[in-house]
Parts: C-alpha cells; sequence; structure tokens
C-alpha cells in the first residue's frame, strides 16, 4: 500500500494510490538537462502526474508481509483532528449533467459526479461520523493495493452525516477542491474537513472515470475508464468542465433547490447560505493544476491555490487577474518547473509562491497522515518511508498546509489579512518564499 517488496528487483514504493515510476523507486532521476535543471516534462519527475498513483502492473501483488494472523483484527488508520473551532458536518451529493456526455466511456453517457460537501455544523450529536470512503470504493481501493478490509480498516473522518449547518455564521463563502490523477476525493479530507472547521463549505469533487474508483447510490462502482494516451491538457479541460458544472448546482442551492438526481436529503440550514460571491478553489497535483483552467473557465472562482501540481496547456499562458497561490514540495518550485515560470508571468493579482521543505510530492494528501502508520505492517524502513514522504514530520507537514491554505482563502475571500504570507515566519521556518 505504501511500499512493498516487488520480486527481487528491490522495493517499490506504492504509496495509497500514489505510486512512483520504477525509477523513482530506485532512487534514480533523470539527467536531462534544461535551463533550470531537470526537465519538468519527463516521465520521471517526482512532482509529474502519474506520480499520483501506483503503476497499474504492481496494484494486484499482495506481499506476504501483510497477510493477517488468525484472531488478529485490521489495522485501524485514523486522521488529524481538525483544528478550526467549529464541529464539521458532512454529505454527498450524485450529480448529472445532461448538456455534456462522459468523455472516457462509450455511448452518449451524460457526465455524472459524486461530490462531498464539509461544513461548520450548528451541532454534531446523534449524527455518525462519515467513513473516509464508502465500503464499495474503499474495499476496490484497498484491493488495488493488494488488501483487503479484513487487513486494513480505512479511517472514519471528522465529518458527521447531515448535521444541521451552522447558520449563525452567515453565508459560508465556498472552496472547490480537485485532487491528483486517477485519485480520489477523499485524498483532500484532511484539509478539507480542517478549513470547514473554519467556517467554510468546502466541496470535493471526484472527477468520475478518471478516479479509479467512485461509488454511487446503491453502491454502483465506477472505476477508471480514461484510455492510454489521454493527454494531461485534456483531462484538465474535463476537469474545469466538471467544476464549472459543480458551481452551477451550489448556486441552485443558494437559491433553495436540490439538485440531487436521487433527491438525497439536504442538511438543516444550507439553503441561503451558501455564499456564491465568495469562491475558492485548491488541488493537489493534477488538481492543483486543475486550478488554473477551472478559473480560465469560470470567473466565479475568485483565488486558486495550486499544490504542488504541474501544469499543461495553454491555460497557464494566458493571464489571470484574480489571487493565486502556489505551494510546493521541497524539490519542485518555479526554478525547475518551466510550467509554473510560464504561469507566474501571466498572474496579473496578487500571487505567492512558498515551498514546503522537507516535503514530497505526496505529503498534500491523506497518504501523508495514513502511510506512517503502516509502515511496520509492510516493513517499510524509514529511509523508503522518507523517499516518497520526504523528512518532514507528517503530523507537521499537515499543520502548515493546514495554516497557509486557510491564512490565504482568509485573505482573498474574507478580507482577513494576517502577515503569515507577507514573508518568513519563525513558527514556521520549513516554509520558504519563492522570489
Amino acid at each position: 500500500m505504501i511500499a512493498r517488496a516487488v520480486g527481487t528487483a528491490g522495493v517499490l514504493a506504492v504509496a495509497l494510490g500514489a505510486g512512483m515510476t520504477p525509477a523513482m523507486a530506485a532512487g534514480k532521476t533523470s539527467k536531462k538537462p534544461t535551463a533550470t535543471g531537470v526537465s519538468p516534462d519527463q516521465d520521471d519527475t517526482p512532482w509529474a502526474p502519474q506520480n499520483d498513483e501506483a503503476p497499474p502492473q504492481h496494484k494486484a501483488v499482495r506481499p506476504a508481509a501483510v497477510t493477517p494472523r488468525a484472531g488478529t483484527s485490521a489495522l485501524q488508520l485514523s486522521l488529524p483532528e481538525p483544528t478550526g473551532r467549529h464541529g464539521v458536518g458532512t454529505f454527498s451529493l450524485h450529480l448529472v449533467d445532461k448538456s455534456r456526455t462522459d468523455p472516457y466511456v462509450p455511448g452518449n453517457r451524460p457526465r455524472e459526479l459524486m461530490v462531498s460537501f464539509w461544513y461548520p455544523a450548528a451541532s454534531t450529536r446523534g449524527h455518525y461520523q462519515a467513513p473516509w470512503m464508502p465500503s464499495a470504493s474503499g474495499a476496490h481501493f484497498l484491493a488495488s493495493q493488494g488488501l483487503t478490509p479484513q487487513q486494513v480498516t480505512l479511517p472514519k473522518t471528522a465529518g458527521h452525516v447531515l448535521a444541521p449547518v451552522d447558520t449563525k455564521l452567515g453565508k459560508l463563502p465556498v472552496l472547490l477542491y480537485s485532487s491528483g490523477l486517477h485519485s480520489d476525493r477523499a485524498r483532500g479530507t484532511v484539509l478539507a474537513e480542517d478549513l470547514a472547521s473554519r467556517g467554510y463549505l468546502v466541496v470535493t469533487v471526484d472527477h468520475t472515470h478518471d478516479a479509479n474508483e467512485v461509488q454511487f447510490p446503491g453502491g454502483r462502482l465506477e472505476v477508471n475508464t480514461m484510455p492510454v494516451g489521454t493527454h494531461s491538457a485534456d483531462t484538465l479541460n474535463v476537469r474545469a468542465a466538471d467544476i464549472h458544472f459543480v458551481i452551477n448546482q451550489l448556486s441552485a442551492i443558494a437559491k433553495g433547490g436540490n439538485p440531487d438526481v436521487d433527491h438525497a436529503r439536504l442538511p438543516t440550514g444550507l439553503s441561503h447560505h451558501v455564499d456564491m460571491s465568495r469562491i475558492g478553489m485548491f488541488g493537489a497535483s493534477l488538481g492543483g493544476a486543475a486550478v488554473d483552467t477551472a478559473m480560465q473557465l469560470d470567473h466565479r472562482i475568485a483565488a486558486g491555490v495550486n499544490l504542488d501540481g504541474q501544469f499543461f496547456g495553454s491555460a497557464p499562458s494566458k493571464n489571470l487577474d484574480r489571487p493565486f497561490m502556489l505551494f510546493s514540495s521541497g524539490t519542485h518550485n518555479r526554478n525547475n518547473d518551466k510550467s509554473w515560470r510560464t504561469l507566474w508571468s501571466h498572474l496579473k493579482g496578487y500571487r505567492v509562491d512558498i515551498q514546503l521543505h522537507g516535503s514530497a510530492h505526496v505529503s498534500f494528501v491523506d497518504d501523508e497522515a495514513m502511510a506512517p502508520q503502516e509502515a511496520g505492517l509492510l516493513g517499510l524502513p524509514p529511509a523508503q518511508l522518507q523517499q516518497v514522504y520526504g523528512t518532514i514530520d507528517p503530523n507537521r507537514a499537515i499543520e502548515i498546509q493546514r495554516v497557509y491554505l486557510a491564512a490565504f482563502f482568509d485573505q482573498e475571500l474574507r478580507h482577513q489579512h494576517g502577515t503569515l504570507l507577507d514573508g518568513p515566519d519563525k513558527k514556521f521556518p520549513e516554509i520558504s518564499f519563492v522570489r
């Protein structure tokens, strides 16, 4: 799941759906020179989108090390608790865009999505905690790593299903989240539920048939059917259209409607408490790259954050006059990524570029919290864990991400300006500003 031996070739890092190429696992990087070092377009670039998932040819291997002993219970994974003042509510919606056909399946099937909402709750009493993934998609996720629910129990979230919205906060600013290539919306949970605990309405989006598994009502499971060789720029355009559609559905909710095709129940207090004038977006890896594409398509998105994602297509070459934050891992920034330099030169509004030292590409998703918990189960030595996830303490990495994301959106959507984004802060020496 995070790393395991593959034959006699050594240990291949396979990270909770966010893997590495064999060259990376062997500690090799490309030597192809560019004006600024490593080419950002190569297959073994550590922040490239193909590193968002495990290499498919290794997904079905079940190592002997994880075979449970008779009578032993499954390893229970956990996530760090949110840090905001509010309890968190959550629910999911099934949305169908009849104006588009799904580009990843044959025929003329309309584009359908599953999205999760995370929001500040007035009370969580009597509302059960949502699982990190529903049962069918969770089992598929584990199976893709060679594991079963009898071996590993995926964590519960801090989100309480259909808890009433805290209407005392007034209209809630909205944040949308897009995950990495072939990745699931669940992998943004630690950031989404923390922002919700700080008073935001966060909507995490599964991009169906791009994501490895999406569970729809009734237990129907849709898996990754994206054709091999699909260009990343085309993928970003699909994701941007998904986000545009979801924002339209938010507008319906804000007006008192319910866009769920199955007429699923909405939590008390949600209608008329969605602030369509304050919308932001963030994403990890390819989902981070999707932020710029989505902002070019939909001007309702007022501010965006890219968490370590390489850009593709023409969007970075277009001027963007809204606030944007680049947030990179320890080995990635615009000095060695041409796509980031291109975007930076076209950002005409507020812009900030920060780097989290000691982190790695997959430090920006829930893997950062979950992988170390499984290291003993999988026999993963510390050096191998650090190779995939970096040297920074996982809890510290998550804390810093949460604080800086909140600082950016508080500044741009709530007009609450602090000093954190003005320059280096002694409380967070792991953050540097790329000038």
